[in-house]
């Protein structure tokens, strides 16, 4: 089995050294700043035409949900990888430096910024003498707001102490109280709905920040027998994970729009509208996915299921953008 190849630093004789690493800086500021475009303009492509008004700063909450999201994704996919590294017999004792610390101190920004605007009925506020931070105490979203920046800055302490993995106490008070805000107690059945908002955001956290932290890990690790296991050993747990996704997505889109009016509401309300998209990209992830797990099994090198398995990140990374603006939109009407 050939899982060697040649490094950015090798070249041949007489051709000069290629040096990438600031072309892709460059590419990932652009892709950054063209991803960030989603949650800005997306809410009024999304709300054109459909009659439904939007929410006060419907385009920044999207945003720093999106980021929460993100700044969320990152520390549970390391601690997911690094459990399935430890796993492997004579996996290298080498890892990638932790962006925890990093991601915890964005999704305490984003939960600083969205409690924010709770403190003030849910508006923009233009001034810090429009947040009332006491009067978060006094509502149920205030108080998971409050919540949710607490568990960030635990996060980010756990992060950097010596035991980063009781990080995993505060990542699931954040996922909680994700569950239960998305949830209020006046929808129908708002327990039930919360379960199924815990399976599915754990899932597809595990998901995206997982491969992210495993492709960061087999960079750190060099072509090796040990990084092709963990890649076959991330696809087969992330098989699993997408059943998951999918069958929790199905089921929560079923509870906010029914059967007999889930094609109409698709493409006549907002949230119906991103909601297809999100759909249609989760689809091009999942075959982006099997393509990945095709060239693992069948490829002469295993590692070149690398290729696909970056386009894959590039596009969960839009899927968790796309979700950040399904959460600021308006629900959709439950038609009796």
């Amino acid at each position: 089995m050939t899982l060697t190849g040649p490094t950015a630093g090798e070249a041949e004789a007489g051709e000069p050294v290629r040096r990438p690493r600031a072309g892709r800086a460059v590419a990932v500021l652009v892709l950054v700043a063209l991803a960030a475009l989603i949650p800005l303009l997306g809410p009024s492509v999304a709300l054109h035409g459909t009659g439904e008004a939007a929410a006060p700063g419907v385009s920044g909450i999207a945003l720093l949900r999106a980021v929460l999201f993100a700044a969320l994704c990152v520390p549970v996919g390391e601690l997911f990888v690094k459990r399935l590294a430890r796993s492997l017999p004579g996996a290298p004792q080498a890892a990638p430096r932790s962006w925890a610390p990093y991601a915890a101190a964005a999704g305490f920004v984003a939960a600083l910024g969205l409690a924010s605007v709770v403190s003030t009925g849910n508006l923009v506020p233009h001034s810090l003498a429009d947040i009332n931070v006491g009067g978060l105490y006094d509502s149920r979203d205030g108080r998971l707001a409050l919540v949710e920046v607490n568990a960030f800055l635990a996060a980010g302490l756990c992060a950097l102490s010596r035991r980063p993995a009781t990080q995993v106490w505060p990542l699931a008070a954040i996922i909680t109280a994700e569950a239960l805000r998305a949830h209020p107690t006046t929808e129908h059945s708002p327990l039930l709905g919360s379960g199924l908002t815990v399976v599915h955001l754990t899932c597809a956290t595990l998901w995206s920040g997982g491969l992210l932290h495993t492709l960061r890990t087999l960079r750190r690790w060099g072509p090796s027998e040990t990084g092709a296991a963990l890649l076959g050993l991330y696809a087969r747990v992330a098989a699993v994970l997408l059943a998951a996704i999918t069958a929790t997505g199905v089921w929560s889109s079923l509870r906010r729009m029914p059967s007999h009016t889930i094609l109409d509401q698709l493409a006549t309300t907002a949230y119906g509208r991103t909601l297809l998209g999100k759909v249609i990209l989760v689809a091009v992830v999942a075959l982006l996915a099997l393509w990945a797990r095709i060239r693992l099994r069948r490829a002469t090198d295993p590692l070149t299921a690398c290729s696909p398995a970056r386009m894959e990140v590039a596009a969960l990374g839009v899927v968790v953008l796309v979700s950040g603006l399904l959460t600021a939109l308006p629900l959709p009407i439950r038609w009796s």
